[in-house]
């Protein structure tokens, strides 16, 4: 299709374009700004490995030794932290010993898809799993680019519901990953202790009293140490201004997504419609020749007769 052809299909289109933009730009504005709005409750964390006293660095014979520079993936017991975060138990918290099942009943009941689900006889109570999906859904977890440190956010429409999920789930997570080395060290320590009633070589019994010592003190590092995975820069924190969704963030992108999709809606309309048969007969249709005129006729101009020759008649 050539473009002048293109560019007047357009011109001619030009008043409903603007009333097809003008009217779901507006739409869009009501959503946005008829959508509820959330508060974020955030933290900011410290994998326990980076520090110089941290439990990994006393539990192991050998220093700590990190992982490559070019990978940024968590490792140690604060991969097992974050993954805790997520985890079913977490959701099973949540919704045991918090608000949040209650939260997501009301929000569920209300609006078009609680009166659909009303309608269908849908209905019903909130479970571990749908904690689960909201869980997954609205927490994040955010590395920074400029240190070591980790960003805990977590959304919800109640200030105050936020702030207290989000301090149970830091401590959930903690005392996970205490619970799960002190049960580790107590299983090889009772482990060691009865290979050695039953050991007679006086060599054996002493590496086995060697690693006796090193369990027994894993045991006694995680009981003292109040953190072993994730240590607090920043204690949880909510806004007192809910923030989510980002309504000028998202009425920018209305201003700019609304008119080039309706452009590129028109132009495709075009394309469709143009045949290029047409076209080509009515370029190459024969036209009326006219033959130059020799001499051009000028129109005569009326004579200006002086006013004595015209009393004279």
């Amino acid at each position: 299709m050539p473009l002048p052809v293109l560019l007047a299909g357009l011109w001619r289109w030009r008043w409903c374009l603007f009333g097809i933009i003008a009217v779901l730009w507006g739409g869009g504005v009501t959503v946005v700004l008829v959508m509820p709005r959330a508060h974020v409750a955030q933290a900011v964390v410290a994998p326990a490995e980076t520090t110089s006293f941290a439990v990994s660095s006393l539990l192991s014979p050998s220093p700590f030794a990190p992982a490559g520079l070019l990978d940024t993936r968590p490792s140690g017991n604060f991969a097992v932290y974050l993954g805790a975060l997520r985890s079913p138990e977490a959701a099973a918290l949540l919704a045991r010993d918090t608000a949040i099942g209650t939260a997501l009943a009301r929000r569920r009941h209300g609006g078009l898809g609680g009166v659909l689900r009303a309608a269908l006889g849908a209905e019903r109570d909130v479970d571990a799993d749908d904690v689960l999906d909201w869980l997954t859904r609205n927490l994040a977890v955010t590395q920074s680019l400029a240190s070591v440190t980790w960003t805990l956010e977590i959304a919800q429409e109640d200030p105050s519901l936020a702030l207290d999920m989000l301090r149970r789930l830091h401590a959930f997570a903690e005392a996970k990953v205490r619970a799960d080395l002190a049960d580790q060290a107590g299983r090889r320590v009772a482990a060691l202790e009865r290979r050695i009633a039953q050991e007679n070589d006086i060599f054996l019994r002493n590496s086995l009293y060697e690693l006796l010592a090193q369990q027994q003190r894993a045991g006694l590092v995680v009981a003292a140490d109040e953190v072993v995975a994730a240590r607090l820069v920043s204690a949880p924190m909510v806004e007192a201004r809910p923030s989510l969704p980002n309504r000028p963030l998202l009425l920018a992108l209305l201003s700019v997504a609304v008119p080039m999709a309706v452009l590129l809606a028109a132009v495709a309309l075009l394309m469709l419609r143009f045949d290029p048969a047409m076209a080509l007969s009515i370029a190459t249709a024969p036209r009326a020749r006219r033959e130059p005129a020799l001499f051009a006729e000028r129109p005569r101009r009326p004579a200006h007769r002086p006013p004595e020759m015209a009393n004279g008649d």
